[in-house]
């Protein structure tokens, strides 16, 4: 029998991932893929399924993920992302931009780069309106020894004492690409960001690495500790695991990019590589 021909669309996703047990679909709970996927359904009248560049856990955020979905209509791009951002209400995702891409492009085999950024709101006083958005950390942290200590990470090693007990990777060896760590003036104040970039990372791998700076800031490790916790090779030396709300999925990065974060038009196909994310 025929397969009848189908069209792929490439979308552009942001979401608080506040109310959903993560992107992918779950047993046990709602999901920004569900969601998704249940809105091509009610416009579309058919079952697609939703492919992603990464995964994210319970309360982590996504500026711009990237995802697609093969559909038998015909349908004009714009008038599609739409239909499905009327569907999607009240839960808070949005598909921001929306595009056909060929056949053999894939939103997680042909990425070849991924890119994060922590938030940690560090001051005395409670969090109001980021609340759920950033890590509130009251004690005052040293951003350069954090950013000095992070420098240990850059590079091929073996991450096994920065990833999730139940990660499924079937090989821990990563190359970080970029761990960087600054004060930034937002429009809440000033906050500490955590920049990492890699080809594909760890199961909490990004959270588990801004756990360990924050007790570099705090003084409770010593810079040195950072490079000494990542040649243990040991889940047992990890300091701390930072938590989900304060971590943002920043960037999926293709071949045809231009070099920019945000650049959901350019897509070219890629050969298959498996990739894991946090």
């Amino acid at each position: 029998m025929t397969r009848p021909p189908t069209q792929r669309y490439a979308f552009t996703i942001e979401f608080d991932g506040t109310p959903f047990q993560g992107l992918q679909r779950q047993k046990h709970g709602p999901s920004v893929q569900q969601s998704i996927e249940q809105a091509i359904a009610r416009v579309t009248g058919e079952t697609a399924i939703l492919h992603s560049a990464g995964r994210t856990d319970t309360g982590v955020h996504a500026i711009a993920m990237r995802s697609h979905v093969d559909l038998g209509k015909d349908i004009d791009p714009f008038r599609l992302s739409e239909a499905l951002n009327a569907h999607l209400r009240p839960d808070p995702i949005a598909i921001t931009h929306c595009e056909v891409v060929p056949d053999d492009w894939h939103a997680r085999f042909s990425c070849t780069g991924r890119s994060y950024i922590y938030r940690i709101c560090n001051r005395r006083a409670p969090v109001t309106l980021a609340r759920d958005r950033v890590w509130h950390v009251a004690r005052d942290l040293d951003v350069g020894a954090m950013h000095r200590a992070a420098q240990a990470l850059v590079g091929c090693h073996d991450f096994t004492t920065f990833r999730s007990a139940h990660c499924q990777a079937r090989d821990p060896v990563k190359t970080l690409d970029r761990l960087d760590v600054e004060r930034a003036q937002t429009q809440w104040g000033e906050e500490i960001h955590i920049h990492a970039a890699a080809r594909s990372f760890l199961h909490h791998q990004v959270r588990s690495m801004v756990g360990c700076l924050k007790l570099v800031g705090q003084g409770s490790w010593p810079e040195a500790r950072m490079g000494e916790a990542l040649a243990a090779k040991d889940r047992g030396k990890l300091g701390l695991n930072a938590p989900p709300h304060g971590l943002y999925f920043v960037a999926a990065h293709y071949p045809a990019d231009s070099g920019s974060d945000t650049n959901p038009t350019s897509v070219q196909s890629a050969p298959s590589v498996q990739n894991e994310s946090d």
